[in-house]
């Protein structure tokens, strides 16, 4: 029994250890391998809550070391890749370079952070927030941590060129910005995607989006990755509008 007790925190530290992999290689320049450190963290943030329901070990512990660990990988990380892209577009595009007369530009690329900011405030309420049991109200951190990961991924993996030149636009990046800050936070009733048995009737809704998910990642690519988190926004608001709220 004491074994299983810290198993999930031991995959929730794991978490945690993935995304300070993913700080180190946005350092040194390596965005996709950024891309799957947070991947592989939100892997491990599935399932460090599934044992911990599994084994029937979820406590408060528990409960504040995965929003810390979620607070780096999902909450860091996609701040600090977009203040690397925006800054990126002022050193090497001259239409945007900071100047001596736009020395004042150079504090954009900070701006980035405002989704750091807005997912620690997201992990802050979901803590206290006892509606949140068993759905969300604002978009998971870690759904919008895929969302703004993808985005140097699509840049430099995707077969668009129009799409290129889009996201290589510093003001499309700060819109963005402002638009993942207000998903964490706005006042709407999101179904869960986590799992709280394998079983079909427990989790129809969730294993039909992840199969919806997987299929247009296989026909999209990276480009897939903002496409399914708008879906799972607008899915969630239909569910809602048809049918009384599980929340709020």
């Amino acid at each position: 029994m004491e074994i299983k007790k810290h198993i999930p925190n031991f995959i929730t530290l794991l978490n945690l250890s993935s995304g300070l992999l993913a700080i180190i290689a946005i350092f040194k320049g390596y965005y996709d391998e950024a891309f799957l450190f947070v991947c592989l963290g939100i892997f491990f943030d599935f399932w460090d809550g599934f044992l911990a329901r599994k084994f029937n070990v979820s406590g408060e512990l528990g409960l504040q070391l995965d929003s810390l660990a979620d607070m780096v990988t999902s909450g860091v990380v996609p701040g600090l890749i977009m203040f690397r892209l925006i800054e990126t577009i002022q050193n090497t595009q001259t239409q945007y370079n900071v100047t001596e007369e736009t020395f004042y530009m150079g504090i954009v690329p900070y701006f980035g952070f405002l989704i750091t900011i807005a997912s620690a405030y997201r992990l802050a309420k979901f803590n206290i927030d006892k509606r949140q049991i068993d759905s969300f109200i604002g978009l998971p951190t870690p759904a919008n941590a895929l969302f703004i990961m993808s985005v140097p991924m699509i840049q430099y993996y995707g077969e668009y060129e129009w799409l290129f030149h889009l996201l290589n636009n510093p003001f499309v990046l700060m819109f963005l910005t402002l638009l993942s800050a207000y998903f964490l936070n706005a006042n709407i009733p999101l179904f869960s995607l986590k799992l709280k048995s394998f079983a079909w009737k427990d989790a129809k809704l969730q294993y039909l989006f992840m199969a919806f998910a997987v299929v247009l990642f296989l026909l999209l690519d990276f480009i897939a990755i903002p496409i399914i988190v708008l879906s799972y926004i607008l899915l969630s608001v239909l569910i809602n509008s048809t049918s009384r709220p599980a929340i709020g």
